[in-house]
């Protein structure tokens, strides 16, 4: 994104009054390569492939503030990877991954990830290195860093099924793995920032698991290492929390965690969200990413966006999409997606 668009951002994120309701889309590598026409592994692999898919997509669309912004991420793999994870590349989708913690018992074993040398995360920053003037010389901006959250990347080494009955037959051997994750969570989110350096301000942070768990079990197993996450960095950066499964269980709370913004799932309506979470949050939505977004005409987008801009009276929300840009989405509803926003403002 440019500058300018942050500026904006920011100031509605932090509950700033503006007269034009942004428009901004969570991007990354499920999207991007197939739309610049690339495969996943060139995009993975190439940097020039990679960077010049990345200008494409802000140069298409100039009125879309992309999210978190020249992201460079290998699927969901990093954070895994780091911790031992078994990674599969394909040449025509995000990678693949297989658990490896077999054992839960194992964690207290486990040493704290080094971010420059586990894994596929040095990569990441030799990338953020490499590109970073270059970006800033086309006159855009890096302002966030992105990773998964701390339930999330437990699922990963765990797998879903699995993490759910360790939460229930060993929560304190949950507990250790969450201390780890969130540790993991916190320094590779610091470990970019420094890479970038300071036009970061602000996190965003995906975590769909912990809509996987009843309030009582958010409380105890999601909300404490959430709201760690936020308080580990300054309190005027921007914090973006996706969670576009089931939140609405632990909507009141997440506007306790520390993050400014949510973006969440389509079924729920804004006008819950905002009910729900108390006017204390933004709200990053809320079109229907795959239904519409994909599978949708232009039209459809602009008449789900319009809804979505009519429950909200455009105030205290940011357009985008109830999730990230869902693989397959054309131009012309991204584009009626910033169409939306500019006809509301007139």
């Amino acid at each position: 994104m440019r500058p300018e668009q942050w500026k904006v951002l920011k100031a509605v994120a932090k509950g700033g009054a503006y007269d034009q309701t942004p428009v901004a889309a969570i991007v990354d590598s499920p999207w991007i390569p197939g739309y610049a026409g690339i495969s996943h592994l060139e995009y993975f692999t190439n940097p020039e492939a990679w960077f010049h898919a990345n200008l494409k997509v802000e140069r298409d669309f100039p009125e879309i503030a992309m999210l978190p912004s020249w992201w460079v991420e290998y699927g969901m793999a990093i954070e895994p990877s780091a911790l031992g994870n078994r990674i599969h590349f394909q040449k025509d989708r995000p990678p693949e991954q297989s658990p490896t913690l077999v054992r839960l018992s194992d964690v207290s074993a486990m040493k704290p990830v080094n971010c420059e040398t586990d894994g596929l995360m040095p990569f990441a920053l030799h990338l953020y290195r490499l590109h970073k003037q270059r970006i800033l010389d086309e006159g855009y901006t890096i302002p966030m860093v992105a990773a998964r959250g701390p339930l999330c990347l437990a699922s990963f080494l765990r797998g879903v099924n699995q993490l759910m009955l360790d939460i229930v037959d060993d929560p304190e051997g949950a507990h250790a793995l969450f201390r780890l994750t969130t540790q993991t969570v916190i320094g590779w989110l610091k470990a970019q920032a420094a890479a970038i350096g300071d036009c970061v301000e602000g996190i965003l942070v995906l975590d769909d698991i912990v809509g996987f768990l009843s309030r009582k079990a958010y409380m105890e197993f999601g909300h404490p290492y959430l709201k760690q996450i936020c308080e580990a960095f300054p309190g005027d950066w921007v914090k973006i929390y996706h969670n576009d499964a089931n939140a609405r269980p632990m909507l009141a709370e997440l506007a306790e965690t520390g993050f400014d913004v949510l973006n969440w799932s389509h079924r729920i309506s804004v006008n819950e969200a905002r009910e729900k979470t108390r006017g204390k949050m933004v709200l990053l939505g809320n079109v229907p990413p795959l239904d519409v977004g994909v599978r949708g005409t232009a039209e459809e987008v602009r008449a789900a966006a319009r809804e979505v801009l009519g429950q909200s009276e455009g105030r205290g929300l940011i357009l985008s999409m109830g999730g990230g840009v869902s693989m397959g989405t054309p131009a012309e509803n991204m584009n009626a997606l910033a169409e939306a926003a500019r006809d509301w403002r007139k």
